[in-house]
């Protein structure tokens, strides 16, 4: 479906949705009290629309002003919000400046300066509101929400990530992994890959056998990102290598439960100094020290590269896109994650089952807003399952259809379509750092999002990623990871405190220091023409930042957690 023909679906689709009151049975916004200027439609019982800001502290792409379904969600919420995300600044630089300024947009989501906006009386509790707003309060239960308390009692924002409504219907591995294009697997017959001497050695051997792609372009066998925040990528391996979860800034080991540090560690050790030989081998990235993020998008967007270490929010959404639309997904440069271990024969914990409810930020609602009221409706509005639907399914008829059963499906043509950039620049509107859940529609038929649909999760797989899943007995990237399924604890994940810290306390300074040490160190030791000398430096650089400052905060912070829940 060509987007011309859209046209006359969507305007009468606009022109019915403009007669419609509000969600969830709330009365038409208006402009008195609204923060922003006012569009009315001149169509005789259309509703005034606020126009709202908002700033994510994350990078992001912008949508076209006249977006359509951020037109119809207008027109049902009486709310249309302008996104602004982050570009050329760290999160804390960003929040830093706005914060001088003194002007702040209505909605904000200040990633790690997040405390930085609370301290400085910036946010608007949420407690009353809650109240007034059951889909938002629904969110979380009483003690889930009591978690986002700060220091003066009260709530001032919400992570909206990692919340299941209903059923669970998890088909994909959200998380950090060792990736790898399932092409490779197939060329060395699906092998079993479970440590990280494996991993490498099959790289080793494909691109010996491979040097370059089918058109000639010389492929990249492992990169890694280390710009800014997102140094993460080479950072925090350690820890899942040896079989812990991702608590993110320190282990908590299970047995003393004691806080322990893996920057330190062997096994952190041995996998930098398998990063170094890699390196020297040609096997790592020559440019993977000093790329940017969209350099690193982009070269992932070739198909060049044929593994990494990365979350898989931070380059799914684009790359798989591109992947998409260049034919390179039936190609087999789709990556698929393994849960490598150090050593063969341990568990890994990759893949934490259940919701991780992260407290160090999220959705806020600023007090430079007029009209908090309309905002924290339209908080509550995103939750609404047709606006729900809206968001992530499209418009009925255009981007999805509805089977005899009542089942969400789309065509290929419709799949092609809504993986196309300039398709989502106009046309779709996610609000993505707006309350959402995944798992189960409110119908108990359908899933909140498309990428967990069972029918439509296989149907937008390629076939080489079929014949992978076939070959590894598996149907899901869930599966195909492999990690062991043990309850987490109630202090996990620790990393919602340690992204807080603040240069107050002895600990924060430490925390401070210490990933400005790791930031540059890194990636000189994997560099490095002498491992272990540099190692040694870095050991003692380490050292200087007085981790054990931190490392004590984090004990404290552990047992106040498990005991609260006692």
């Amino acid at each position: 479906m060509k987007y011309k023909k859209l046209t006359a679906i969507l305007l009468a689709t606009v022109m019915t949705a403009s007669m419609l009151t509000g969600c969830g049975g709330s009365a038409p916004k208006t402009e008195e009290g609204g923060s922003k200027e006012t569009a009315s439609s001149e169509e005789e019982g259309s509703k005034d629309i606020i126009d709202f800001t908002m700033f994510i502290a994350m990078p992001g792409a912008e949508i076209n002003d006249g977006n359509e379904i951020q037109e119809l969600i207008a027109q049902k919420t009486g709310v249309r919000v302008k996104e602004t995300w982050l570009t050329g600044q760290s999160a804390a630089e960003a929040v830093g400046t706005i914060i001088a300024g003194g002007e702040y947009p209505d909605f904000i989501d200040g990633g790690d300066g997040q405390m930085a906006l609370y301290d400085a009386g910036a946010l608007v509790p949420w407690d009353d509101y809650l109240e007034k707003h059951p889909k938002l309060k629904e969110m979380y239960s009483d003690e889930e929400w009591d978690r986002f308390r700060q220091e003066d009692g009260k709530i001032y924002w919400a992570n909206i990530f990692q919340n299941t409504y209903g059923e669970d219907k998890s088909t994909t591995h959200n998380d950090e992994a060792f990736w790898i294009q399932n092409k490779v697997l197939a060329w060395d017959n699906y092998p079993e890959i479970e440590t990280l001497d494996q991993y490498f050695d099959l790289l080793e051997r494909y691109v010996a056998a491979n040097p370059t792609m089918e058109d000639g372009t010389e492929v990249i066998p492992y990169t890694a990102l280390c710009e800014d925040w997102r140094y993460f990528c080479i950072e925090n391996a350690g820890q899942f290598l040896a079989g812990y979860p991702n608590d993110g800034s320190v282990i908590v080991n299970t047995d003393t439960m004691k806080i322990e540090d893996y920057n330190t560690s062997e096994t952190t050790q041995r996998y930098l100094k398998k990063l170094n030989e890699e390196y020297q081998k040609g096997i790592v990235d020559k440019e993977f020290a000093t790329q940017t993020y969209d350099e690193y998008i982009a070269k992932l967007s070739t198909g060049r590269v044929l593994g990494m270490c990365d979350q898989w929010w931070d380059f799914y959404a684009t790359v798989n896109d591109v992947f998409k639309q260049q034919g390179l997904d039936v190609k087999g440069c789709n990556y698929v994650p393994l849960g490598l271990t150090i050593d063969e024969g341990m568990e890994n914990m990759w893949h934490t089952y259940g919701d991780t409810q992260n407290l160090a930020n999220g959705i806020a609602v600023t007090t430079s807003c007029e009209d908090p009221d309309a905002a924290f409706q339209f908080l509550e509005d995103c939750l609404d399952q047709e606006i729900h639907d809206l968001r992530f399914w499209g418009i009925e008829g255009v981007d999805y259809l509805v089977d005899e059963d009542g089942l969400y499906y789309r065509t290929e043509e419709m799949r092609m379509q809504w993986a196309n950039k300039e398709y989502q620049a106009s046309h779709r509107c996610v609000y993505s750092y707006m309350p959402q859940y995944m798992g189960t529609s409110r119908d108990g038929k359908n899933a909140m999002n498309p990428d967990q649909q069972t029918s439509e999760f296989f149907s937008s797989l390629a076939e080489p990623l079929v014949d992978c899943f076939d070959a590894y007995g598996v149907t899901t990237y869930v599966e195909m990871i492999g990690s062991v399924n043990k309850e987490t604890g109630p202090w996990y994940p620790m990393y919602s405190y340690s992204s807080n810290m603040t240069t107050e306390t002895p600990g924060g300074v430490a925390w401070t220091k210490m990933g400005e040490v790791k930031h540059e160190w890194l990636p000189k030791v994997v560099m490095s023409d002498n491992f272990d000398s540099t190692w040694s430096e870095y050991m003692t650089a380490y050292e200087g930042c007085k981790p054990e400052d931190f490392l004590a905060e984090m004990q404290t912070e552990l047992e106040r957690r498990v005991s609260l829940a006692e």
